[in-house]
């Protein structure tokens, strides 16, 4: 068994799991990890559990609790990081480049910065990267982002009046589609189902689920319905989560009622359930005429000896030079062209032609 703590890099953002070994760490303390980047400082989420099964690879481990040097070096890398992200955006600004800067990282180990930018189309920033390595004396890596990362690093507030789902619980995005917005019965207009990023709102997703469970316990909008009653209407409303319809019953030909039901004293037909492709399968079947199924099958005639195969007249092995050439006996010989070529390589009758040009030139 494995002792695993989960840990962030930043407030916010992917949590990544750990090795905790022997070390009592408890959420929010501060440790020292190695990751792709090097050493790494890193806040503890969760506190340490025991993990049964195995990993498909190798976990690694905690290095230590942080120190009160690493807190110190942390703090001077956060005003390295003010002061690059301030130097970035004036090059930016004077080399013309089309490109946002969302902030700067600098590796725990000073050996790297990382600069975060957003942009529509490919930027050529070669010549601000050896400005930047001029000016700090150390690595410089551009990294692309998209722009629900970028809500994710500058933080926000949402419509709903509290702090943006992927600043604080969220560690991976999700995919939405407009297709769960319909599901909840939302307004489709994009001011209101889009967050910060500009894009679908993360907690679309969170009760999809229980929606698409609901939906199918009622009928759908302009739907012809059957009460226990007997009588038949249309749905005009849906409350989904109080499982609520109303019906607008029609009493005679001119006189209308709306009236609200429970979905299950209703009769409709089920969401989710695909019609029978037969056509007879609403009808009653007659209970005296027996199932095909259910027929005795009729004696079969004995099946008849199959006839022996006529055997193939035995392949002739070889045939007399002089012999026919012709395989089938019953079809009439090909004529042969008059054009066929001699021996000498010429045609029949170029011969005689021949021997009278030689005549004529002795003559």
């Amino acid at each position: 068994m494995t002792k695993v703590v989960s840990v962030r890099f930043r407030d916010a953002g992917k949590e990544y799991r750990f090795d905790a070994g022997d070390l009592a760490l408890k959420a929010g303390d501060h440790v020292i990890v190695e990751n792709q980047k090097g050493k790494a400082f890193a806040y503890v989420t969760a506190p340490p559990h025991e993990l049964f099964c195995e990993c498909r690879k190798p976990l690694k481990k905690v290095i230590r609790i942080a120190t009160e040097e690493d807190e110190e070096k942390q703090a001077e890398n956060r005003e390295r990081e003010k002061r690059a992200y301030r130097v970035c955006k004036e090059k930016i600004k004077e080399q013309g480049l089309e490109m946002k800067l969302v902030s700067a990282e600098q590796v725990f180990s000073t050996k790297k910065i990382i600069f975060y930018f957003t942009a529509d189309d490919r930027v050529d920033f070669r010549e601000l990267v050896k400005e930047l390595a001029a000016e700090f004396h150390t690595r410089i890596e551009m990294r692309q982002i998209g722009v629900r990362d970028e809500t994710t690093m500058c933080g926000g507030i949402g419509i709903c009046g509290r702090e943006l789902c992927c600043c604080t619980f969220m560690t991976e995005f999700a995919p939405v589609s407009i297709k769960m917005a319909k599901a909840q019965n939302l307004s489709l207009n994009p001011g209101k189902i889009s967050g910060t990023c500009g894009r679908l709102m993360c907690c679309l997703r969170n009760e999809a689920e229980a929606y698409e469970e609901l939906n199918k316990t009622v009928p759908k909008m302009g739907e012809k319905v059957r009460t226990v009653d007997g009588a038949t209407g249309t749905v005009t409303s849906l409350d989904v989560l109080r499982q609520r319809v109303k019906v607008l019953i029609e009493i005679d030909d001119d006189n209308k009622e709306l009236q609200e039901f429970d979905a299950a004293d209703l009769i409709f037909k089920p969401r989710g359930k695909k019609a029978p492709q037969n056509q007879d399968a609403g009808k009653p079947q007659d209970a005296g005429k027996p199932k095909e199924a259910d027929k005795p099958k009729e004696a079969g005639k004995p099946k008849e000896a199959g006839k022996p195969k006529e055997t193939g007249k035995p392949k002739e092995t070889g045939k007399d030079p002089g012999s026919d050439k012709q395989k089938n006996p019953d079809k009439p010989a090909r004529k042969r062209s008059r054009g066929k070529r001699n021996r000498r390589g010429g045609h029949r009758g170029s011969s005689t032609k021949s021997e009278a040009a030689k005549t004529r030139e002795d003559a």
